[in-house]
């Protein structure tokens, strides 16, 4: 299937005299490469003799970029690339804000991905972008692009809107909504686990114990007693007096950080390097709600004395299962059905090194011995803990 001018202009919808490099680069991309390639030329004459010859830098570039294709030598990358060279089309990434694919845009993205290709336009009419400069990756050329669509995307529009502004807001509120329908799914996997699993006894003088050594730790200050306290949202003077309620806290706020304010404010007044305790924290949050509830799963069926070291905690959720919860602890790795995980990409080692502090801090409250595995309190209140994290409004289910 071969391109012509004519055939350009119509995907394009405007006339042969007004279309860009970009119109011209987006209908080369629609056919295969080698299709393409042979259209080259007949586009080229029909541009020429509509008065836009655009520019012999164009052509070779378009030339040199379908050859790559069709060798099957390019990378999405080499594409993007020259895409944004045509000097209209906006960089794949702006600042904090990441272009998701033409498919894939909201309505407002939509709208504010055209909005942005006229302005570029507008600045290329005005001769404010050099496209043959972008071609070369010239980097003064480059950096001006840039900074000419980062002005675009913080300053308001004629009806008051900021594009990063009301961009970013999106991607906030789909984030948000995303957590917490991942949240709703584990808080539902859990509740079936725990019903399967039965009774879960609250060992009282456990409990007593270990919240009174906290409530010690606590009271002094630096590791753990601070860190407890940041992550479960708390402030020393005002712990609750149920020590049920107060350990179950101070757990889920180790699997889900909340008063974290302090730490980040120290992190980005430090000299870039994180220290231990913002290590531990950033590791805790890199865990997602799928190694959590392999966790979990493994030790409410397990029960106490299940080994729980970051090594097993990494071992659990290598070997997972959501459609066989009760295989999660079984030694036999040949009984799961593993087809959708791939060995050679899951990270065991970087796995363990993120469930570290959380094994650190779970001996501090006494849901681990000393020897890594659950206890009678561990198997209580790990998974009432979890619980309140997925919970939607992050307290009791």
């Amino acid at each position: 299937m071969n391109l012509d001018a004519d055939r350009v202009a119509e995907l394009a919808a405007r006339p042969l005299s007004d279309l860009t490099r970009r119109d011209v680069a987006l209908a080369l991309l629609t056919v295969p490469s080698a299709d393409a390639l042979g259209s080259l030329p007949g586009i080229r004459r029909g541009m020429l003799a509509a008065g836009n010859p655009l520019s012999a830098v164009f052509w070779s570039s378009a030339e040199a970029i379908l050859g790559k294709i069709n060798d099957s030598e390019a990378t999405v990358g080499d594409v993007r690339t020259w895409l944004e060279a045509t000097g209209t089309e906006p960089n794949g990434i702006i600042g904090l804000h990441v272009w998701d694919d033409q498919s894939e845009r909201s309505q407002l993205a939509a709208e504010m991905h055209t909005r942005l290709v006229s302005h570029l336009e507008d600045q290329l009419a005005a001769g404010e972008i050099e496209p043959d400069l972008l071609s070369a990756a010239d980097p003064v050329a480059c950096r001006a692009y840039i900074a000419l669509q980062e002005r675009w995307m913080t300053s308001p529009l004629p009806d008051g809107r900021v594009p990063m502004d009301v961009l970013l807001d999106e991607k906030d509120e789909e984030f948000l909504a995303e957590w917490d329908a991942a949240d709703a799914e584990a808080l539902a996997a859990i509740g079936e686990l725990l019903d399967e699993v039965g009774d879960r006894p609250l060992p009282a003088e456990e409990l007593r114990a270990a919240s009174g050594r906290l409530r010690e730790h606590i009271a002094r200050s630096g590791w753990p007693g601070q860190l407890l306290i940041e992550c479960g949202g708390m402030r020393a003077a005002d712990l609750p007096a149920d020590d049920a309620e107060l350990w179950l806290r101070l757990a889920a706020g180790v699997a889900s950080p909340e008063g974290l304010d302090e730490w980040a404010t120290g992190a980005d007044e430090g000299d870039g390097e994180l220290s231990e305790t913002d290590s531990a924290v950033a590791a805790i949050c890199a865990i997602d709600h799928f190694d959590w509830l392999a966790v979990i799963t493994a030790l409410a069926v397990g029960g106490p004395g299940t080994s729980a070291s970051a090594a097993d905690l990494a071992g659990y959720v290598r070997d997972y299962d959501p459609d066989d919860a009760e295989g999660a602890v079984d030694d036999d790795a040949d009984e799961y059905d593993l087809e959708d995980l791939d060995d050679a990409e899951f990270d065991e080692l970087g796995m363990e090194g993120l469930f570290l502090p959380v094994t650190s801090l779970w001996q501090v409250l006494g849901a681990i011995d000393d020897e890594d595995c659950l206890t009678p309190l561990g198997w209580w209140g790990l998974p009432e803990a979890m619980r309140r994290v997925w919970a939607p409004s992050g307290g009791q289910p």
